[in-house]
């Protein structure tokens, strides 16, 4: 006989552990109890050492479903009691390494319950178990005990507690668990915040309203969203009216996998992710008799889906009402351009009745936003563009750090948080562009509650290099050592965090905008980096960038500059024309402001050359949101079938040690090929090629040089997977390791865990000192 003590670390809370570690006690005849004690889950286990191994080879092998392990410690110790039976006991908090659990979609026997006339949850909008429902967003503090999180509210009745207390049950110890007896509760709500109709009249209501053409709000899992059926025209184009969004793509929810594969084509890589237990939005080729909406995604050859991840949402497609309803509807997220996503009545009422006829919410509240996941594919793999529902706040591990506590703010545009403590970084679910006040509130609310739950006391806090971001002034309102950290650096670094790299590589970060540490706008950037500084090496040849922050939608107004820079004013007016980009008029105002800097700033921006030749080509003038112009020239080049293009003679230039990619030379010929009547598409193919061959020989020169050979590719522009994959490749060709991103995603969404790596890897520095 034998008594011994288990430590799991890992995804161990709110995904059934410890029920499955009871079950398995039952199963070898063990006693003992096992408990959440916060950083871990505690077994003791008491009987024949064979059959403790036993168990202990079958957790390792075949933990629940939603687990993940991350280590577990044995210790044989000295009995102090004798166990007669084996029990979940009460948690207890500890200190540690601390995983929350992040929320998880519906599971299938879940599915199954709820469309069983049979079954007590028989169209139970909040039906879950230990293997599904929310876990996250409704958290208030560790270790994931129902009076916790805002269940609480919510007492068991007799029937569920039963559940709840039961081995044999598959709800034993599932903290969310309610029935239509004694749970949350659907209804509608009115613009004058009254509420009239309830329950399943409530979603049958709303059925009507989407079914007859109206929009609709309803309340998720980590926050509202907008809704109206994908394939009538006269409905998305009235929400793109009523949202002001002339033409960003909406997202899809299809009612089921058959309805995904009638308007997508569904690669066998994504078929796990998309009814896995994440769901979330992934972009497909969409298909050309799909019968969605025109006004969907106008010009996008990819479309978001995701499968419905919540009960409500399965409720919304299939309620058995007899009545016929559409197979896919608009899903987007509920809010206001730029300002996080709405989580309360008071919420939606304020900021969103105006958009919608009708709106859906319930009476369990969100603790924290957490908007969709959105997810591309490279290579076979998931490629992320915003991590947020289903997986975050998962943490990374980076093995070079072993102490210290750091938060990191992130940027202004698609912001998230880091916090790191000891080497894990949690990053947090997306919060939004911090232009708009509602996101900086939302920020410090979730830091602070996440700082809360990870038992977190921060030593440094990180942000961005420029003076003027929100983030910034955030950073120093909270009365710690402020970091700065340069925004490619940190982009380099959230690649080397995400494969956990600590030796020296060069980066090449490619964005819209970041500030440098000479004042100036960069964002096509080579950079010597480690965890404890970078130089930089490299970059796109410097253009002048007339209109400030707003060049960002007026490509048009780059191009012109360019074209007159490179050309004088009167050859420069002729091609501007010829090309319908500007009148001589306008490209005199720009050529002046550009003299004499007015509203003009130097700037080495790769984002802002997109939108140049997307001008230039005719593709995109002037862009209405964020990346519109460089990804309409992305799916252009794509079209292109004739992929033979000329070589340029000179794409890098070397001076004392500095390479600069020839983005002048590129853009010329861009320019004179478009000019002498080459087709836009393979125009925009070779103003690919030629870039990915200048960024992958600069690559090459400074590996020469430098004596490094691993490459990091990251910052925005790396979205686009046309380019990715060609300098991968030309890179790997040459014999470079090429670190690129795959959970955390390439754009500002990833900064902050750039900085969490920054401002750790200070502290470590400063401790071995």
């Amino acid at each position: 006989m034998e008594t011994r003590r288990l430590r799991v670390h890992g995804i161990v809370q709110g995904v059934g552990f410890r029920p499955a570690v009871a079950r398995l006690a039952a199963k070898y005849k063990l006693t003992g109890n096992v408990s959440n004690r916060g950083p871990f889950v505690e077994i003791f286990l008491q009987g024949e050492s064979s059959a403790i191994d036993e168990l202990s080879l079958e957790l390792r092998e075949n933990s629940p479903e939603r687990a993940e392990i991350i280590r577990i410690e044995e210790e044989h110790i000295e009995a102090s009691n004798v166990y007669d039976t084996f029990s979940i006991v009460e948690s207890e908090k500890t200190t540690g390494e601390i995983y929350i659990p992040p929320d998880i979609a519906i599971c299938e026997k879940c599915a199954e319950e709820l469309f069983d006339p049979k079954d007590r949850r028989y169209l139970h909008p909040f039906i879950n178990c230990t293997s599904c429902g929310p876990r996250l967003t409704i958290l208030e503090h560790l270790p994931y005990d129902r009076e916790r999180t805002s269940m609480k509210h919510f007492p068991m009745c007799e029937k569920c507690a039963e559940e709840y207390r039961s081995p044999k049950s598959r709800r034993y110890d599932a903290q969310p668990v309610c029935c239509n007896d004694c749970g949350p509760e659907v209804y509608v709500l009115e613009k004058n915040g009254d509420i009239k109709i309830k329950g399943s009249a409530a979603i049958l209501k709303v059925r009507e309203v989407l079914r007859n053409g109206g929009i609709a709000a309803v309340k998720g899992i980590g926050g509202f969203h907008l809704c109206c059926d994908a394939s009538d025209e006269a409905a998305v184009r009235l929400l793109r009216q009523r949202k002001h969004r002339p033409v960003k793509p909406f997202a899809v929810m299809a009612a089921d996998e058959k309805a995904v594969r009638r308007i997508a084509r569904v690669e066998p890589e994504m078929e796990p992710v998309l009814k896995g237990h994440q769901k979330p939005i992934i972009l497909m080729r969409r298909l050309k008799d799909s019968g969605l909406a025109d006004s969907l995604c106008p010009g996008n050859p990819k479309i978001g889906i995701m499968l419905p991840y919540t009960p409500l949402h399965m409720l919304l497609f299939k309620y058995p009402d007899g009545k016929t309803f559409p197979g896919t509807l608009v899903m987007t997220s509920g809010n206001v351009s730029g300002a996080p996503i709405c989580v309360s009545d008071d919420e939606v009422l304020r900021e969103l009745s105006g958009f919608v006829d009708i709106i859906l919410s319930h009476d369990r509240e969100i603790l924290t936003r957490a908007d969709d996941s959105v997810m591309d594919f490279y290579r076979k793999k998931p490629y992320m563009i915003r991590r947020s529902r289903g997986y975050a706040p998962l943490p990374y591990q980076i093995s070079s750090i072993t102490e210290g506590e750091v938060l990191a703010v992130g940027g202004e545009l698609k912001n998230t948080f880091c916090i790191g403590k000891n080497g894990l970084m949690y990053p947090s679910a997306y919060i939004g562009d911090l232009a708009d006040v509602r996101s900086l509130k939302v920020l410090e609310k979730t830091a602070d509650r996440m700082k809360d739950m990870l038992e977190s006391n921060p030593e440094i806090v990180a942000c961005d290099l420029h003076p003027a971001y929100h983030s910034t002034e955030f950073a120093e309102s909270i009365g710690k050592e402020v970091f700065k950290v340069q925004h490619h650096y940190a982009h380099i670094l959230s690649c080397m965090a995400e494969n956990d790299v600590s030796e020296k590589v060069i980066g090449a970060a490619f964005d819209g905008t970041g500030y440098g540490t000479d004042g100036n706008i960069w964002g096509g950037e080579l950079l010597l980096a480690d965890p404890y500084g970078f130089k930089r090496a490299g970059s796109i040849v410097p253009f002048r960038q007339v209109g400030g922050d707003g060049a960002s939608k007026a490509g048009w107004k780059i191009a012109a500059s360019m074209i007159s820079s490179l050309y004088g004013k009167e050859a420069a007016s002729e091609i501007v024309e010829n090309l319908h980009i500007t009148d001589r008029v306008q490209l005199n105002v720009i050529a002046k402001m550009a003299e004499k800097g007015l509203n003009t700033v130097t700037s080495t921006s790769a984002g802002r050359l997109f939108d140049a030749v997307s001008a230039v080509l005719g593709i995109v003038r002037e862009s209405t949101f964020e990346g519109e112009a460089s990804t309409a020239l992305q799916y252009t080049a794509e079209r292109c079938k004739n992929r033979d293009i000329i070589q340029l003679p000179e794409l890098i230039t070397e001076n004392n040690g500095f390479v600069n990619i020839r983005t002048d030379n590129i853009f010329r010929q861009i320019v004179e090929d478009r000019s002498s009547g080459m087709p836009i598409e393979k125009c925009a193919y070779e103003f690919h090629a030629w870039l990915a061959e200048g960024i992958s020989e600069a690559l090459i020169r400074i590996r020469n040089l430098s004596e490094i050979n691993i490459a990091a590719l990251s910052g925005g522009v790396f979205q686009n997977t046309l380019l990715l994959g060609l300098v991968e490749a030309k890179a790997e060709a040459a014999g470079l390791k090429v670190l690129k991103h795959s959970l955390v995603p390439p754009n500002d969404g990833g900064i902050a865990l750039g900085q969490a790596f920054a401002a750790a890897a200070k502290l470590q520095q400063r401790a071995e000192r």
